[in-house]
């Protein structure tokens, strides 16, 4: 009846009709402009043929659909207004057509039917959901509120209070869930959906089981009275609120939109839903989020690309080696284990072996106390760990990480030592956050085969692995690297080498503003308030007292010597202060501020005035700045720096540079990244802050390119 390139229609038996999404560009079904347009077709044709008694909806993929394709969301938000709602308006009314049809339909639910994947359920009339499947409306996980009648047809199905709460956590379902509550009436084995669905049309089909009631539940108002609307949403958006916070505003649209759309009929419920769905989409949040996806998929897609560029098949780590136990090395090798890899923990002490065991024990334990694994699994997973003092246990390792102590003159001793030890093929890492990759391949035969793979501690929790290329480092070396990060489950972004590598670099021009601010007297609490207000997972202070008083001023050094034009450290350094009364942060309770173990066992932050009178000792007594220039102290340096690192090459493009802060510190989802700001912010304006600071650092100075950038009206992500 009809083909196109993402659905067919046929004819079946018992004079029913199918709709099969079975997209041929790709290895998932999606709705993207052409498949809106070729369902509308399909539709039509359907609506036009006589004697038809019912409509299945299948996939012919391994999942349903998993939603709107995405990169079609930049060009859409930047449409006018009523282009805007003329696209929602089009796929509503297919969705609505399909709900309004002279006979019954069903959907086939396998795999994910996601965002308008399962919008496009919700409009028929029945669902029957394979055991395996979910489904879900992950919209505000984007920023963004459903669009094409997700947050009409679900609360008119499920109720009104379970129907907020699936729309504003995003979360996916399970089938028992969704059948519990009604979004769903049937779950059955994945081997049975076919026969199930078409069995639930045919008694739909013969009136046997009645669908018209459902069909007007649908299409008319909620059930509830306007105080018990009032009540749930009161409660509800106090709910959201709480969890969401002030910076992400789609949940608390949710609530607002659904508790308005309540008490009207369908047609002008979704009606309102496209304006809400319009008005959201103009949010900083709703780009940023946006953007975070296509970026993550980009940066994926990039780390995946070292190897198909190579053009030959790279051998699967066989085994790999972590040098260096303790904690670090220890949490590498539970990350190995964890995620299949067998693995040697080498170390030169026994005391360190223990220690790199009990990390990876007291890791798997918490999995075990949480119930996400069994005492079998995990007493499998450590197996794979083989401690050992002996140099030739790492011989037949094809991957090794190099994790002793930060010392560049250790690390030349040990690096040639593994060299010696492996075979020609193997692949040599250095987890190394502030050493030059160049400098420490210098000290081997083969430095083709060598690179830095920075791990960020805690390693379990750490999504990021910076990739360091040295001038010598061969592709097939990198590639090797970014398959192995990949395998262990973390996020590779691949850059040169240079003093702080990419995320240190950057970070240290944040923490370097902040010590030239408490030289001038700031508060670093009111500080650290501002800056978690502002987004931040933790205040600069705060960080600093996590990663270690004594690492950050070996990491200070680092980027001095490095970088001397920028990174200048005057007298009586805050941080310097700090560390020579012997405060270490965290790792020994007293830093910026002191440390005591909560009744969870967690170091709880504390106000401590020995601190307070150290700063005072430098600056004199503390006082208050305003937020927007603590903020603009803080960020403009961290962007010139991203700037000079994307100009020399350290990082290849804005998005793998938004991602590395974003996986590596923390740096605000919803803000998209430090380039991702510049943009919102304005290249202009930041130019404009830079110059206004300027006179206390070189690192506030803007680049040229920058400036031309800004005098053209570009923007990092055009």
């Amino acid at each position: 009846m009809y083909q196109g390139k993402t659905l067919s229609l046929q004819a079946i038996e018992n004079g029913f009709v199918e709709i099969n999404f079975d997209s041929q560009s790709g290895s998932v079904n999606k709705f993207n402009e052409e498949t809106l347009g070729e369902l509308q077709e399909a539709v039509k044709i359907v609506e036009d043929t006589a004697n038809i008694r019912g409509l299945l909806l299948t996939s012919g993929k391994s999942v349903f659909v998993v939603g709107a394709d995405i990169t079609e969301f930049t060009d859409m938000f930047a449409a006018p207004k009523q282009e805007f709602l003329k696209g929602t308006q089009q796929a509503n009314s297919i969705f609505t057509q399909i709900e309004d049809l002279p006979f019954p339909s069903v959907a086939a639910i396998n795999g994910f039917a996601l965002g308008g994947g399962f919008e496009v359920c919700l409009a028929c009339d029945s669902r029957v959901i394979a055991s395996n499947a979910a489904v879900g409306l992950p919209e505000t996980g984007l920023g963004i509120i459903p669009g094409w009648g997700g947050t009409v047809r679900l609360p008119r199905l499920v109720g009104f209070a379970t129907a907020v709460q699936w729309v504003t956590s995003g979360n996916q379902q399970k089938p028992e869930t969704a059948l519990a509550v009604g979004a769903v009436d049937t779950v059955v084995a994945p081997e049975s959906l076919r026969e199930a669905s078409l069995a639930l049309l045919t008694e739909l089909a013969d009136g046997s089981r009645d669908y018209s009631a459902r069909r007007s539940q649908k299409q008319g108002p909620l059930p509830e009275s306007a105080e018990e609307l009032s009540g749930l949403s009161e409660k509800l958006q106090a709910m959201v609120q709480g969890s969401a916070g002030n910076h992400y505003p789609a949940p608390i649209k949710v609530v607002e939109l659904m508790t308005k759309a309540a008490t009207v009929g369908r047609d002008k419920a979704i009606a309102m839903e496209n304006l809400a769905f319009y008005e959201i989409s103009q949010t900083p949040q709703a780009r940023a989020l946006v953007g975070l996806f296509l970026n993550e998929q980009f940066s994926a897609k990039t780390a995946k690309g070292y190897a198909a560029a190579l053009g030959e098949k790279l051998p699967p780590v066989a085994r790999a080696g972590v040098i260096g136990a303790g904690i670090m090395g220890g949490g590498i090798a539970y990350q190995n284990a964890v995620r299949g890899f067998s693995v040697v923990m080498k170390d030169i002490a026994e005391p360190a072996l223990d220690l790199g065991i009990s990390e990876a024990n007291k890791l798997l334990g918490k999995s075990v106390k949480r119930g996400k694994l069994s005492e079998e699994a995990a007493v499998e997973i450590v197996s794979k760990i083989t401690p050992t003092l002996d140099d030739q246990a790492i011989a037949d390792c094809d991957m090794i990480v190099e994790a002793v102590v930060e010392l560049e003159s250790v690390k030349k001793q040990v690096l040639p030592a593994i060299e010696s030890q492996v075979s020609t093929t193997a692949t040599i890492t250095s987890n190394t956050s502030t050493i030059s990759i160049n400098r420490l391949a210098e000290s081997l035969m083969r430095p083709e085969n060598f690179c830095g793979m920075h791990f960020f501690n805690p390693v379990h929790a750490m999504k990021l692995v910076e990739i360091i290329r040295g001038e010598k480092t061969s592709d097939k070396t990198i590639a090797a690297v970014c398959n192995y990060a990949l395998g262990l489950g973390k996020k590779p972004i691949v850059v040169n080498d240079c003093p702080g590598f990419l995320v240190n670099r950057v970070l240290f021009a944040m923490t370097f503003g902040l010590e030239i601010l408490l030289k001038e007297g700031a508060d670093f609490q009111q500080i650290d308030k501002v800056m978690e207000a502002w987004g931040l997972p933790m205040g600069p202070a705060y960080l600093m007292d996590v990663i270690g008083i004594d690492t950050i001023i070996h990491c200070y050094s680092s980027m001095i010597e490095g970088l001397p034009e920028r990174y200048i450290k005057g007298d009586n350094w805050p941080t310097e202060t700090i560390h020579n009364a012997g405060r270490l942060g965290q790792k020994n309770g007293l830093g910026y501020y002191k440390y005591e173990l909560n009744d969870k066992g967690k170091p709880a932050k504390l106000v401590d005035p020995e601190a307070v009178a150290l700063l005072e000792s430098i600056a004199g007594p503390a006082h208050q700045v305003d937020a927007n220039e603590i903020v603009d102290r803080l960020l403009i340096s961290m962007a010139m720096e991203m700037m000079r690192c994307l100009e020399e090459g350290i990082v290849a493009s804005p998005a793998e540079a938004d991602m590395a802060l974003i996986y590596g510190v923390g740096f605000p989802p919803f803000r998209g990244g430090i380039c991702r700001w510049m943009d919102e912010e304005g290249l202009q304006s930041i130019v404009d802050r830079g110059d206004k600071y300027a006179h206390l650092s070189e690192l506030y100075r803007p680049t040229e390119k920058l400036r031309q950038m800004a005098a053209d009206g570009q923007s990092l992500f055009s």
